[in-house]
C-alpha cells in the first residue's frame, strides 16, 4: 500500500501541482485508502439506476445518440421512476491520448467535447457517467487508464481528475488488457489497479458511484472468491460475470432470454458479499429490446428487483412500447430493487419449472416472486411455512403487477405464464411469528462449464446432492445455534462423516457459514464438502481448502 502512495506522489508531481498541494492530497488519499470500506458506504446506498448505451448500441452511438436517450428518460418518465445516470460506455474515446497525456474524445462521435455532453445531460436533472479500463487499452483498443504492456506509467490520477472536471458522476472501469508484472500474481495486479482508481477519484474531491468488472474476469475460476471479498473495499458496485446478450440490428429477433437466465443463475448465490453501498451488478436491464417478449422483461425486472441488482437499462428508450415502460417503471417493483435494508433474495425452493425467493423489506414487510424459466405455465402455491412463517400465518398480499391487494391468504397461489415471473408483497399476519431462515442450500457450479445446469444441484436431507426439484428433503432451516435442520432431524458430523440425526444442540450439529462460502463444523473445523457437484455425489467432512468448488454453498440468507 505504502508503494501505491510513494507512486502517487510521483504520479501529482508530474501533474505539475504545488508541493504542499501535494502533501494534502496524498495525506487524504493515504487516509481514504486506510477507510476504504467505511467511505464507500457513503455512496450508492441503493442500487444505482440510469441507462448504459452498450448492450443496444455497443460502439455504433454518437452524442446524439446519448442525448436523445438522455431526453426519452425524461420524456417516458423513466427518469422520474429513478434511471437517473446515462453512462456512454467503450468508444467514446481517441485511440490515443493527447501531446498532455490527457484522454480526448472521439471528434466525430462528439464534436463539442465531453464536458458539454456532461452539462447537457445535467440540465435535465440526469448524473453523467462513462467508462474507462483498468488495463492499458479497453476491450475495444481504445486509450485505458492503466499501465501499458512495457510497464510504464498509468493515467489513473490523470484521468480520474479529467472526469472530475467534465462533471462525471459514475465511472464504470472494465477490466481488458491489465498489466501483470513478471512474478506478480494477477489477482494482486488486478487489485492493485483498482486500489489505484478508487484512491484517485476520492482524490477528486467529488463524488464518483465506482462500478468494478474485475470479477467478470476470474468468473469459472477459484479465484473470482478472492476478487468477490476485496471488491467491495474499493467500489459500490462490481459485475461478476458475463455480459447480458446484445442487440444486432442485422438479427434483430435474436432470443436474448437465456442470457438473462444465465446471469440470474450465477449472481442469486451471492448474497453474502453484498450489502448497503456494495452491489452485486447482474448487467443490464435489456427487458422491453428486442428480442424480449413483455413476460420476459417482466421477469429481468422482477428477478433483478429480488436480488437488489443495479437497474442500468440499456436499449433504445425512445422506441420502447407502453407496455414495456409499464413494467420498467413500475414503482412498487423499483420499490423492491431500492428498499433501504439492500438483502438479497433467498431461493426457497426450485424446481424444473419454478424458483421461488423470497426478500425482506425494511418495515417488516416481505417480496415474493415466482419464476417460471419454462416452456408451459405453471400452478405456484407457496404455503407461509414455506418462507419461514409459523403454520397458523396469514398473509396480506399485493400483487405488484396488478396491484390487486387480498388479506388474510392462508396460501398464495397463481398461475405463472412460460418466462414470466409473479411477484407480491406480503405483510405477515399477527399469528405469523419472527421468520425463521428457510430454503433450498446449493452448491456452485463446477469450474470452467458456462451452464445453468450446474446452478441447480441441491443438498439434500438423504445425504447428498440431487438436481433441485423442490421436494421436502431440500427444504432447511438454518436455525440461531447454526444448525443445517430438515424436518425433525439435524445435520451433523458423525465420526467424521456427515449424517441425518435426531437434533441435540451438540457441538456437531453446528456449522459456521463464511464469506468465502463454507460450512465449517463447529466441532471437527472441516468443510461440509460433495464429491463434484453432479447429482447424487455423497457428502463427506474434509479440511477445507481454498476456494474449492466442492466446498462453496449458497444458504438461505
Amino acid at each position: 500500500m505504502m508503494g501505491g502512495f510513494l507512486k502517487l506522489a510521483g504520479n501529482l508531481r508530474r501533474l505539475r501541482l504545488p508541493a504542499v498541494a501535494i502533501l494534502v492530497l496524498c495525506l487524504s488519499v493515504h487516509t481514504v485508502w486506510a477507510g476504504a470500506a467505511e467511505s464507500n458506504r457513503q455512496l450508492a446506498l441503493t442500487p444505482p439506476m440510469g441507462w448504459n448505451d452498450w448492450a443496444h448500441y455497443q460502439c455504433g452511438f454518437t452524442e446524439q445518440t446519448i442525448l436523445e436517450n438522455a431526453r426519452a428518460l425524461v420524456a417516458t418518465g423513466l427518469a422520474a421512476r429513478g434511471y437517473n445516470t446515462v453512462t456512454i460506455d467503450d468508444c467514446w474515446m481517441a485511440r490515443t491520448r493527447d501531446a498532455e497525456g490527457n484522454l480526448q474524445p472521439d471528434a466525430q462521435r462528439f464534436p463539442h467535447g465531453m464536458k458539454s455532453v456532461a452539462d447537457a445531460i445535467h440540465a435535465m436533472g440526469l448524473k453523467f457517467g462513462i467508462y474507462e479500463d483498468a488495463g492499458s487499452e479497453t476491450c475495444g483498443k481504445f486509450a485505458g487508464s492503466g499501465q501499458p504492456q512495457d510497464g510504464g506509467q498509468d493515467h489513473f490520477v490523470r484521468d480520474a481528475q479529467l472526469f472530475a472536471s467534465w462533471g462525471v458522476d459514475y465511472l464504470k472501469l472494465d477490466g481488458c488488457n491489465v498489466y501483470v508484472p513478471t512474478g506478480m500474481d494477477e489477482t494482486a495486479a488486478y487489485r492493485k489497479a483498482y486500489a489505484e482508481e478508487a484512491a484517485a477519484l476520492k482524490a477528486t474531491g467529488r463524488a464518483i458511484v465506482f462500478s468494478e468488472s474485475a470479477p467478470a474476469y476470474f468468473e469459472f475460476r477459484p479465484e473470482w472468491y478472492d476478487v468477490l471479498t476485496w471488491v467491495r473495499d474499493y467500489g459500490q458496485l462490481w459485475r461478476e460475470g458475463d455480459d447480458m446478450a446484445n442487440f444486432h440490428a442485422q438479427n434483430a429477433g435474436r432470443l436474448r432470454f437465456g442470457s438473462v437466465l444465465w446471469n440470474y443463475a450465477y449472481n442469486l448465490p451471492l448474497g453474502r458479499f453484498q450489502k448497503p453501498g456494495n452491489w452485486n451488478d447482474a448487467d443490464f436491464i435489456i427487458g422491453g429490446d428486442s428480442g424480449m417478449s413483455l413476460a420476459e422483461s417482466r421477469s429481468q425486472m422482477a428477478l433483478w428487483a429480488m436480488m437488489s441488482s443495479p437497474l442500468i437499462l440499456s436499449s433504445e428508450v425512445g422506441k420502447l412500447s407502453p407496455e414495456a415502460i409499464e413494467s420498467l417503471g413500475n414503482r412498487a417493483v423499483i420499490a423492491v430493487d431500492q428498499d433501504a435494508l439492500g438483502r438479497m433474495a433467498t431461493l426457497v425452493r426450485r424446481s424444473a419449472d419454478i424458483d421461488i425467493l423470497l426478500k425482506p423489506l425494511s418495515g417488516g414487510d416481505y417480496a415474493v416472486a415466482a419464476l417460471n424459466p419454462s416452456d408451459a405455465a405453471a400452478e405456484v402455491h407457496i404455503h407461509p411455512a414455506e418462507l419461514g412463517f409459523a403454520a397458523t400465518c396469514t398473509l396480506d398480499v399485493q400483487n405488484l403487477w396488478s396491484g390487486k391487494r387480498e388479506s388474510a391468504l392462508a396460501v398464495l397461489q397463481e398461475q405463472v405464464a412460460s418466462h414470466d415471473t409473479a411477484i407480491w408483497r406480503v405483510h405477515p399476519g399477527a399469528a405469523c411469528g419472527a421468520p425463521v431462515r428457510t430454503g433450498a442450500i446449493t452448491i456452485t457450479g463446477s469450474e470452467g462449464n458456462h451452464s445453468i445446469e450446474n446452478y441447480t444441484r441441491c443438498l439434500a436431507a438423504s445425504g447428498d446432492v440431487e438436481e433441485c426439484g423442490g421436494t421436502a428433503a431440500e427444504a432447511w432451516t438454518v436455525t440461531a445455534h447454526h444448525e443445517l435442520r430438515s424436518g425433525e432431524k439435524c445435520l451433523a458430523d458423525v465420526s467424521g462423516k456427515p449424517e441425518m440425526q435426531a437434533c441435540n444442540a451438540s457441538v456437531a450439529e453446528r456449522w459456521n457459514y463464511t464469506l468465502a462460502g463454507n460450512l465449517v463444523n463447529a466441532g471437527r473445523g472441516e468443510c461440509l464438502s460433495a464429491a463434484t457437484n453432479a447429482a447424487g455425489a455423497p457428502l463427506t467432512i474434509e479440511p477445507c481448502g481454498h476456494n474449492l468448488l466442492s466446498q462453496i454453498w449458497s444458504l438461505p440468507n
